[in-house]
């Protein structure tokens, strides 16, 4: 079959070296123009480390493994340390039952395993498409016809949304956003540090209830993490002022440890990322012959920490599902529905667990917090007020 993915993120890429090694004709339509690179380390986790593994990938990504989040502390006021960050549940005791990797790693590692039957064409994106039988036209079967932003044109077999949580296909497919999007009521914003003398080797994370700042580093980068509660909030993405004062209003007055010098590192930052914790929460990741994979269908948050892995799941069960059964997209979609749907109902529904040990809404939550790791250390409990 010809078919199309918009998106050449950890989902596309995966889903296009799962459907290209199975024969088919991919094309593969990226509005930025290169692969986007950018990003903090994920994690590979459970099933969709057989997953990688399958796609002849695992030793590889062994090979680039992080071990950020196992030398992650939390720390006081003063900066001494309170606690490790607990690693998430996984299933099965094997170390590598959760694999940490940089994004940028995990993006090259799987364009390079793209076969010759994948392209990828750049700066470029769906505008609009039509699902049609073929009798308008006169061809002997059904497809997607699709305009792009450039002015091509194309037909295709099938269509795979797999173009993030804020998915254009799916917005034409299945209309707007905000029908299907759920919001944890936590923002979180990224910005790079100058230099190399921030973290000292450990990377560290400061709670005040219901809010978080780290710093983080890995390779050659070092980067600035805010995470606080919040409703939604109503912004310009592109206005990158509007962005800063977003985080520093969310921050304002906290003067425990190094939060005003990070709080100044946002006030130099040329740009920085901010976005909200939400979910996609859909009755059905398909619509006649399109379908969506990754966050574009089923964004878990990142607060469960397995956005990675569901896309490499997914991928892998559509394109066994659709050569398993033929020209039948439609059982084969429901059938890849059927075995994705579990993992994405318990990342889900682990992200508020996940909310609460990072950001704990109160004093008394973060003590309790605190506590916890103090004794999962094997320390003699030293309460400490935050700012």
């Amino acid at each position: 079959m010809h078919i199309l993915i918009s998106g050449a993120g950890i989902a596309g890429l995966a889903a296009a070296r799962e459907l290209g090694a199975r024969g088919h004709d991919v094309t593969v339509v990226e509005h930025a123009h290169h692969l986007r690179l950018e990003g903090t380390p994920v994690d590979i986790r459970g099933d969709a480390i057989g997953a990688v593994d399958r796609m002849g990938l695992l030793a590889r990504i062994r090979e680039q493994r992080l071990r950020m989040s196992e030398s992650s502390c939390f720390v006081d006021g003063d900066g001494v340390p309170v606690g490790r960050v607990p690693v998430a549940d996984t299933s099965g005791a094997d170390e590598d039952a959760d694999i940490e990797i940089l994004r940028e790693d995990l993006v090259l590692t799987l364009a390079d395993a793209l076969p010759d039957t994948v392209t990828i064409r750049f700066a470029d994106a769906v505008r609009s498409l039509t699902d049609d039988d073929g009798s308008d036209n006169g061809s002997d079967g059904g497809g997607v016809h699709v305009c792009f932003d450039s002015g091509r044109t194309g037909r295709y077999d099938l269509v795979v949304g797999a173009d993030g949580q804020h998915s254009g296909v799916r917005e034409l497919v299945f209309g707007p956003e905000k029908e299907y999007l759920r919001h944890l009521g936590v923002h979180f914003a990224l910005v790079d540090l100058p230099g190399d003398t921030w973290s000292g080797g450990v990377n560290m994370i400061h709670n005040v209830p219901g809010r978080l700042a780290g710093v983080f580093r890995y390779k050659d980068r070092t980067v600035a993490v805010f995470q606080f509660r919040s409703g939604p909030l109503d912004h310009d993405h592109r206005d990158t002022d509007a962005r800063k004062r977003i985080v520093l209003d969310a921050f304002a007055g906290v003067t425990s440890w190094r939060i005003p010098l990070l709080l100044d590192a946002v006030r130099a930052a040329p740009t920085l990322y901010v976005d909200s914790a939400s979910q996609i929460r859909l009755p059905s990741w398909h619509r006649g012959r399109v379908v969506l994979v990754g966050d574009a269908g089923y964004c878990p948050a990142f607060l469960s920490g397995r956005g990675t892995s569901l896309a490499l799941t997914g991928a892998r069960f559509l394109a066994e599902e659709l050569e398993r059964n033929g020209d039948d997209h439609t059982t084969a979609f429901e059938r890849y529905e059927a075995r994705q749907r579990p993992y994405v109902t318990s990342a889900q529904a682990s992200a508020e667990a996940g909310r609460d040990r990072l950001l704990p809404a109160t004093r008394a939550d973060l003590a309790a917090r605190d506590a916890g790791l103090r004794a999962a250390a094997g320390r003699p409990l030293a309460v400490r007020s935050s700012s």
